[in-house]
């Protein structure tokens, strides 16, 4: 499992609406002590705002996740990279970046990673991540989806990406929004090799049943 000092694993947040995806997503990695690439695009930081609060806006960001998710997020270490940066590490396959996710992922960076734009740091990171052959994990939002937008969620599972459509269940029964928020991480985690235990897998039957 990657560490403190192993491989990174990047997480991107861009304009589509399910902050509170990506918000539980960094703190399960951080609490499991990987460091964690953050980029996040200029409607990704609306993103955080808008759903939120200003308690969980960029500059915010890791005092939010202490104070909302516990202090084992601290186990972990953030860098923040900007999404303009195109010289960033990221940007390169030499980078010891073991996998990606794009979580909430906006029609428009699908469209760019689809279509290998590399126009921002987060495409081209999720460029190298589908050139080295590395796990690159994109979660959708959106409803209804058009046939550009259904064709470009085909291209990039063509490629090697794994499409995770923001969809939560519900035969956990979940109480709150953040039980949706923890079976949505749950899912992005073991896709992206992790064991955690954010969420009950299925049994056969509903709990209570």
């Amino acid at each position: 499992m990657p560490g403190e000092r192993g491989p990174s694993i990047a997480l991107a947040i861009t304009g589509a609406s399910g902050a509170i995806y990506a918000t539980r997503t960094l703190a399960a990695l951080l609490s499991r002590g990987v460091h964690v690439e953050v980029v996040i695009s200029d409607y990704g930081r609306r993103l955080l705002r808008d759903e939120l609060g200003d308690q969980a806006a960029v500059e915010n960001l890791t005092p939010y996740l202490s104070a909302k998710y516990g202090s084992d997020v601290g186990r972990g270490r953030i860098t923040l990279h900007s999404n303009r940066d195109l010289g960033a590490t990221l940007a390169s396959g030499s980078h010891g970046c073991s996998g990606m996710v794009i979580v909430p992922c906006s029609m428009k960076t699908l469209a760019g990673v689809a279509h290998g734009l590399s126009r921002s740091l987060v495409e081209r990171a999720a460029d190298v991540m589908l050139k080295e052959r590395r796990r690159l994990v994109i979660v959708p939002r959106e409803t209804p989806m058009s046939l550009p937008q259904l064709r470009n969620m085909v291209l990039c599972a063509e490629a090697g990406a794994m499409i995770l459509p923001a969809m939560p269940a519900f035969y956990q029964q979940p109480k709150t929004l953040d039980d949706l928020a923890d079976f949505m991480a749950g899912k992005i985690l073991s896709a992206l090799g992790f064991d955690h235990d954010l969420c009950a897998p299925w049994t056969g039957r509903v709990a209570g049943s």
